[in-house]
């Protein structure tokens, strides 16, 4: 009989971590979860909880140690672990250079001490900045806030892993993720899980400027499979954007879902669009989307009871959760 290759997902328990394990364990490999919990998602692999091939370890990755038994046979490492959030990382920097630097460095260390096959970054399109057109991998660099700077230096941390101690790594730079277990938590999270529980009580959902603005939302499910490709080809070194080049507007997001809105003051230091030039990653990983934007979020609405126990947002409490946002960002 085959030996099951053994994967390990750092932040395992995240939103796009869980789907990384539901399709890890279709793939009949054995998973690894590494998460120690902080974002209180640890009903998202309820699902797996009798499946034998699915171990999960409580770890600070902060505090990982290099001959951890976890990583004995690992072949590859899919490292989605680290702190989010554009507001909070402008009040306390350095929490997200400890966890998404350090705690990086920490695995790209364990994984060269452990020899794995592969190891893919969760990189972020945060690293873009203020775009208005279409980005390639070969844009220039535009770090607006100590979030981006800290995915931005995680990411130059796996390169150079990779070029000095010829780790096998590559990056993938994700766009507008969404999809069932979409974040909710933290200061003012994900705007579809806001206007999902707003549209459950009733409330006008919470547009953003003048909604005319275009985010590239690419279903978590294409994500996952992005990161899947990305380790299992023998091309190592690079970076790609995952997104579907087909960016959406916030008003049609809102259609979408539908109920009344109201409109809040637009917030300096946010992109007008965010489009990713996909013509790499379908290139190089014969990748593309499979999953269109309008059936994605009415397979969402279908069950949109799931974000019943989701923070209700309003204009009083989000104007409180980005009052730091206005305060640096004019």
């Amino acid at each position: 009989m085959k030996k099951k290759q053994i994967a390990i997902v750092t932040g395992g328990a995240g939103f796009i971590g869980s789907h990384m394990v539901d399709l890890l364990l279709k793939k009949n490999f054995k998973v690894i979860v590494i998460d120690d919990f902080s974002g209180g998602h640890n009903k998202n692999l309820s699902q797996h909880k009798k499946n034998i091939n699915l171990k999960i370890k409580k770890i600070d990755i902060c505090k990982i140690k290099l001959n951890e038994k976890i990583f004995e046979n690992c072949k590859y490492i899919f490292h989605f672990a680290g702190i989010g959030d554009i507001v909070p990382s402008i009040e306390k920097p350095t929490d997200y250079m400890n966890v998404n630097v350090q705690g990086t460095i920490k695995i790209l260390e364990a994984a060269r001490f452990n020899k794995i096959r592969k190891l893919v970054y969760a990189a972020s399109a945060s690293c873009y900045g203020l775009t208005k057109n279409k980005v390639s991998e070969k844009n220039k660099i535009d770090l607006q806030h100590p979030y981006a700077l800290s995915k931005y230096l995680g990411e130059m941390s796996a390169f150079h892993w990779h070029r000095v101690y010829n780790l096998p790594i590559n990056t993938i730079r994700i766009f507008n993720a969404y999809g069932p277990r979409v974040r909710t938590t933290g200061a003012y999270g994900a705007v579809i899980g806001v206007f999902f529980k707003q549209k459950i009580k009733n409330m006008p959902l919470t547009i953003v400027g003048d909604g005319k603005q275009t985010r590239d939302f690419v279903h978590v499910t294409d994500v996952a499979r992005a990161f899947y490709l990305a380790a299992t080809t023998k091309i190592s070194g690079e970076t790609f954007n995952v997104g579907t080049g087909k960016p959406q507007s916030v008003n049609f997001l809102a259609k979408l879902i539908g109920g009344k809105k109201i409109f809040l003051p637009n917030r300096p230091g946010e992109p007008k669009n965010s489009i990713a030039d996909t013509r790499k990653i379908i290139k190089f990983l014969k990748w593309k989307p499979k999953i269109s934007f309008t059936n994605g979020i009415q397979q969402m609405l279908i069950n949109i009871n799931d974000w019943e126990k989701a923070p209700l947002w309003t204009k009083k409490t989000i104007k409180g959760a980005t009052k730091t946002w206005f305060k640096y960002f004019k």
